[in-house]
């Protein structure tokens, strides 16, 4: 007697950034017929965008410096990283045709420096494996049951044996991340925590002499301090520019979380600028106390120490005249100098942004809502957040693939994931 085959189970990705791509593609991989929603006229908008200055995939730094990236949320994003690592992202870029190389910062990059032919080859793989694509199509909850969608042609229903969400944070709302569907499941009672700028600019309310004279200035040799525990300042060397407002760039970035935390609770925060890093103390305060016969002090630290234009404009901008003339504080000042910022700009300008759905409203690292079982959340519109330098990137990759790989055991699939399949 023949068998009959099993039904064939759906499943329904919402979102087509790379959390929703990866999990469509384990969800394909596993023989489940999957359908995947975009409110977008196109996927991967905000992936494409983000490559455009250089396509930064991961990190080649050793695994567990790499996990305490995450902050506070390293034990819940850890399984992530393990079930889909940092070198196994480069090899599954690999398998797409893509190669990719280490910068000097130790950034992953595809050879190329883009995004759009890594994102063209995945597509193509996945519309092999039978993903169907559905554009223009916004979720907007659920009526008896099914997914409703709001179409060109109308609202439209949809049943699914799963599905997975993955629709972002609320940073670059024109490429699709508004966090509309913050409402959506507050209504289910899933908890969500607030969504909040992170790799963000902050306001310091420069005069409006000092913007006019430096705003898009680069300070591309100095220090940021943040304090340490005992209060005292830590600082983390880089670059960053001078805005209009305040200021931003991978410096600012790397520190967004506690200077953003800093201001909510206090409703301001102070940062301290080592104007000269390279610089020892000793060496700076005998630079500044140095016989400078007529000339003004401005002058002298030209001379001395290369302090002009921007660096120059924040000494007067941030301190007294008093300060600026004793030669004691100025030197302290050039080592560390405080710069009070008073807000983060607005979310839809951030690089990313954290809060959305708590993890203790998830069963484990695959994301099945506690309150919608056979609904799964991944990306960016959980949790966790993370500096650039292609950790949010990696991130979203395992978070994409662990929800696919959960839907995939709530479907109990009769069809198993392949073999050379990362994890598998």
């Amino acid at each position: 007697m023949s068998r009959v085959p099993p039904p064939s189970r759906r499943a329904i990705v919402i979102g087509g950034g790379p959390a929703g791509l990866m999990a469509a593609e384990v969800l394909a991989a596993g023989g489940v017929e999957v359908d995947l929603y975009d409110a977008m006229p196109s996927v991967g908008r905000k992936f494409l965008l983000a490559g455009k200055g250089g396509m930064n995939i991961t990190h080649a730094e050793e695994f567990d410096a790499f996990a305490g990236r995450y902050g506070t949320r390293r034990a819940e994003v850890t399984p992530w990283l393990d079930g889909f690592t940092p070198q196994q992202v480069r090899d599954w870029i690999h398998g797409l045709g893509i190669d990719t190389f280490v910068g000097s910062s130790g950034r992953v990059f595809p050879t190329e420096m883009k995004a759009a032919p890594l994102l063209r080859a995945w597509l193509h793989r996945l519309r092999d494996a039978g993903v169907r694509f559905h554009m223009r199509h916004r979720w907007l909850g659920w009526r008896d049951g099914a997914l409703r969608f709001a179409t060109p042609d109308g609202e439209r229903l949809e049943q699914a044996d799963a599905t997975v969400l993955a629709l972002g944070g609320a940073s670059w709302a024109r490429l699709g991340s508004d966090g509309a569907w913050v409402p959506l499941l507050q209504e289910k009672s899933v908890d969500v925590a607030p969504l909040v700028p992170m790799n963000c600019g902050f306001d310091a309310d420069w005069s409006e002499h000092f913007a006019s004279r430096h705003a898009g200035a680069p300070l591309t040799t100095v220090a940021l301090g943040m304090p340490g525990p005992d209060g005292a300042p830590v600082f983390r060397k880089g670059q960053f520019v001078v805005t209009a407002s305040g200021i931003e760039g991978s410096l600012v970035y790397a520190l967004s979380a506690p200077i953003r935390d800093a201001i909510a609770a206090q409703g301001r925060a102070t940062v301290w600028i080592d104007l000269l890093p390279d610089h020892s103390p000793q060496r700076v305060l005998a630079e500044v106390t140095h016989p400078r016969g007529t000339r003004s002090m401005a002058s002298h630290l030209q001379s001395r120490l290369g302090i002009k234009g921007v660096k120059s404009g924040l000494l007067h901008e941030c301190l007294s005249k008093d300060e600026y003339a004793d030669p004691v504080r100025l030197a302290q000042a050039l080592k560390a100098l405080p710069l009070v910022l008073v807000r983060a700009r607005p979310i839809d300008e951030a690089i990313s942004s954290g809060g959305g759905v708590r993890f203790e409203a998830m069963e484990g690292a695959g994301g099945m809502l506690r309150a919608l079982p056979g609904v799964f959340v991944a990306g960016e519109m959980v949790d966790w957040e993370a500096p650039t330098g292609g950790y949010l990137l990696t991130a979203c990759f395992g978070s994409g693939r662990a929800a696919g790989r959960a839907a995939l055991e709530w479907l109990n699939p009769t069809t198993s994931m392949p073999r050379g399949f990362f994890g598998t």
